[in-house]
């Protein structure tokens, strides 16, 4: 649970680094992101790139405790 609201506080949070970024790069003064349903779409997007990282960093701790707690070599 804590990871679906992490990674929608992520997501976007991350929409406006991703359009400082564009802005920055192309010149621009603000973007137009064309209607709800393109921001939610990109909102979307990063939703799941977010909750596929921290899903990753989850395992990763998991299994770097429990090798720890086997030390049967």
């Amino acid at each position: 649970m804590f990871r679906a609201a992490a990674a929608g506080v992520l997501g976007f949070i991350l929409i406006f680094i991703e359009s400082m970024i564009v802005i920055k790069l192309k010149g621009y003064a603000t973007i137009e992101f064309g209607g709800i349903a393109p921001f939610v779409n990109v909102w979307a997007m990063n939703f799941f790139f977010v909750f596929a990282i921290l899903t990753q960093i989850t395992n990763w701790y998991t299994n770097k405790e429990s090798y720890k707690e086997d030390n049967s070599y």
